[in-house]
């Protein structure tokens, strides 16, 4: 008799934590959210997220002899070899917290953790889009972009477990619009993530008042809420302008896809995110504008594909990096 054995899997971000029980065929049991307490210090929101794994014991009713381990995902910059979180902009008082130690030393289990992105890029290849592939360049693009590289089917963390900031390389020094949140400007970030895609429109709106969309009747009028869906809805209605602001996305993904294919020659490409959901329109004009920017040869044979997993995608990416 084979005891069923589980993966906790916690996923800390800025406003919440979800902490989930994973089987290791990738099975969500049962699945618990906290808010993070983030503005309330470290103390709080540490407080939340043992909380978090206690309450996802209790209710699950599974006995702590079945868990193998527990994963943790959280925001970067962190330490995964090390197991310390240094200072993340969206958890305040966050300061090298030895998170891995906290979370042993508490429930007595294996604990390992990984940036966000790098974590959801391994989700891929365990249970999603990449799986069968060794060599696999994933990016989540929503309010921000996140990348991870994975080589021979592991994470790739380089020297200091710094590897795969790929939102942050610069596409365009120039770009006086694009001061990203790192104090760079011009990161791929500062240009496609869904908010700096947003604030473009907006800026092409108001310079040219007599653009024809549907955009804005469909926020009646109040243009600050305009977002990345509204986006999307208003492309596949046919809006010509919406369609443009898309295309023009995916020609930036693609410009800067196309140096990573230079740089990485993977094997699949996984995009994920919420930006990632507008669907065909942005991947077409990804691919097209990848292949035009880059000296791999075999690049028009890379798939370029939608991420599987769409919605716990952070309980998934926690758990996976104890199951690797």
């Amino acid at each position: 008799f084979c005891m069923q054995e589980y993966v906790i899997g916690v996923d800390i971000g800025g406003t919440k934590i979800a902490t989930g029980l994973i089987s290791k065929e990738g099975k969500l049991k049962q699945k618990v959210v906290l808010p993070t307490f983030a503005a309330r210090g470290l103390n709080a929101s540490l407080n939340q997220v043992y909380k978090s794994i206690s309450d996802l014991l209790e209710i699950s009713k599974v006995g702590k002899q079945a868990i193998k381990g527990i994963g943790v995902c959280a925001p970067g910059p962190l330490d995964p070899i090390k197991g310390i979180v240094h200072n993340p902009p969206n958890l305040a008082g966050w300061r090298e917290v030895p998170l891995v130690s906290l979370i042993r030393k508490k429930f007595g289990k294996k604990t390992k953790l990984e940036n966000d992105a790098n974590a959801a890029g391994m989700a891929e290849v365990i249970w999603g889009a990449a799986k069968g592939y060794k060599h696999v360049f994933y990016v989540t693009v929503s309010t921000g972009i996140g990348t991870a590289v994975i080589i021979n089917g592991k994470i790739f963390h380089g020297k200091n477990g710094m590897a795969g900031e790929g939102g942050h390389v610069t596409i365009d020094y120039n770009a006086k619009h694009a001061k990203c949140n790192c104090g760079n400007t011009g990161c791929i970030e500062a240009l496609a993530a869904g908010p700096y895609t947003v604030k473009r429109l907006l800026r092409h709106l108001k310079e040219n008042p007599r653009i024809k969309t549907n955009l804005v009747d469909m926020v009646d009028g109040e243009l600050d809420k305009i977002t990345m869906v509204t986006l999307g809805e208003a492309a596949r209605e046919g809006d010509a302008f919406a369609i443009q602001t898309i295309e023009e996305e995916g020609k930036l993904l693609g410009i800067w896809l196309g140096s990573m294919v230079s740089v990485l020659d993977p094997e699949i490409i996984v995009i994920g995110g919420g930006v990632s959901l507008i669907g065909n329109i942005l991947f077409k004009e990804i691919k097209k504008s990848m292949h035009a920017h880059t000296i791999n040869i075999f690049a028009n044979k890379t798939p370029v594909v939608q991420a599987k997993l769409k919605r716990d995608v952070g309980i998934f990416g926690a758990a996976s990096v104890l199951i690797k």
